[in-house]
């Protein structure tokens, strides 16, 4: 099996502009933010880049929550990987338009990781 690098890091927030603004001012990050999605990305080089979305009870983020992304060739086979491992599926194969898709899962012990399918197999 290949192994599967950490791709993404989300940071959430209940604010992602003023925690785009902090990582930027102290740790010297680039910063983009999206003000349609409420939602800042940041890349932190050399290390994987990532976002800060905002919290949002509906979809269980609570500020403070760190969700790591890990690259997957084909969500649906690791997702049944995960199943079978005891982990359980918390959101299905999901569309990121233009970009790929995602998954959120558990691990046994109820951590939260995702992971990410680029669209036409591309990083």
């Amino acid at each position: 099996m290949a192994t599967q690098p950490i791709v993404h890091i989300e940071i959430v927030s209940k604010d992602p502009k003023a925690a785009g603004n902090f990582y930027k001012d102290v740790f010297g990050w680039k910063i983009e933010a999206d003000n349609h999605l409420d939602y800042t990305m940041f890349t932190a080089e050399p290390g994987p880049a990532g976002g800060i979305p905002r919290a949002n009870e509906e979809q269980n983020m609570k500020p403070g929550d760190i969700i790591l992304y890990i690259n997957s060739d084909d969500i649906n086979a690791d997702l049944a990987r995960i199943g079978t491992h005891g982990g359980k599926t918390l959101v299905p194969k999901t569309e990121i338009t233009g970009m790929g898709w995602f998954a959120i899962f558990s691990d046994p012990p109820g951590t939260r990781l995702a992971l990410f399918q680029a669209m036409n197999g591309q990083m």
